[in-house]
């Protein structure tokens, strides 16, 4: 199979969706990245996306792959035991604390001093609007706007982020390639979790009374999430045929959930990102 042949340039963005334990996938690809030392001058990425990035952006290659793997089987942090005891289907406290500060040591002066921007998408409760958010040299801030970016609706508790409720950034914009090309970046990589085809239902996701009773955009945000991750599918696809992006995804229906805990399934899934990356020839002017 011949390679493609890909332009990095001053206008090259990396756009990162989320998806849960499915992002293992970018895992691969962003370690791949990693090992050819290839850098982006802007990268924005939701949720899973958001906690991929950092570890890229500090070059802490395989952190990620240890967090979705090693630690899952030595700490279990995904279950209902969670929602029960912390209101959260993840152990919010492990990822976010005792990971960055002990387990395995975040690297914030590499991502001080990395050049590239970095922005992160969170959903506000009250507009019910995406949120661009960056910050690369206050340790707490940084650890806000991921945990806010990755607290998903239902399951996790509501995070703030300057005193601001938010929620995960996929509600309002999971795949924002539209932010890139707005910023000046239109020559972009977009590196999916999901296989090319795939659309969400049509039909709105239904929100209880009892949720977000405070915030009524955003729940009105998320009855529309599915028709505007569609929408956002679309203009993937469309720039992909018309040569304007470059497109990485699984390249068939995944068997990994968004609470996947099966390591076996998680590691192919890794390796299928670093595989389909090395297929991708880039070059830096």
């Amino acid at each position: 199979m011949k390679k493609r042949i890909v332009n990095i340039t001053d206008k090259s963005g990396l756009i990162l969706e989320g998806g849960g334990m499915r992002g293992i996938f970018t895992n691969g690809v962003l370690d791949n990245f990693m090992d050819r030392g290839l850098k982006f001058p802007y990268i924005i990425g939701v949720s899973a996306g958001a906690c991929n990035a950092l570890s890229y952006l500090s070059g802490q290659r395989g952190r990620a792959k240890f967090i979705n793997t090693d630690l899952l089987r030595q700490q279990n942090y995904i279950g209902l035991k969670f929602l029960f005891t912390k209101r959260n289907i993840m152990d919010f406290d492990l990822l976010f604390h005792e990971l960055p500060e002990k387990i395995y040591p975040y690297d914030y002066p590499a991502l001080a001093t990395n050049t590239s921007i970095y922005e992160a998408v969170t959903t506000s409760c009250r507009t019910g609007k995406a949120c661009y958010l960056s910050e690369k040299n206050d340790p707490k801030r940084v650890i806000d706007i991921v945990k806010a970016s990755s607290s998903l609706p239902f399951v996790c508790p509501i995070s703030h982020v300057d005193g601001e409720p938010m929620l995960d950034g996929g509600i309002a914009d999971s795949i924002p390639l539209e932010r890139a090309i707005s910023q000046g970046y239109y020559n972009n990589v977009v590196v999916l979790t999901r296989n090319k085809g795939y659309r969400k239902p049509t039909k709105g996701t239904k929100v209880p009374f009892m949720f977000y009773r405070k915030y009524p955009r955003v729940k009105e945000a998320i009855r529309q999430r599915n028709m505007i991750y569609n929408r956002e599918i679309e203009l993937v696809e469309k720039l992909e045929d018309e040569g304007m992006i470059t497109v990485i995804r699984p390249e068939k229906p995944i068997e990994v959930g968004r609470m996947e805990r099966d390591i076996d399934k998680l590691t192919a899934l890794y390796n299928e990102g670093y595989e389909l990356a090395s297929k991708i020839e880039f070059k830096i002017p």
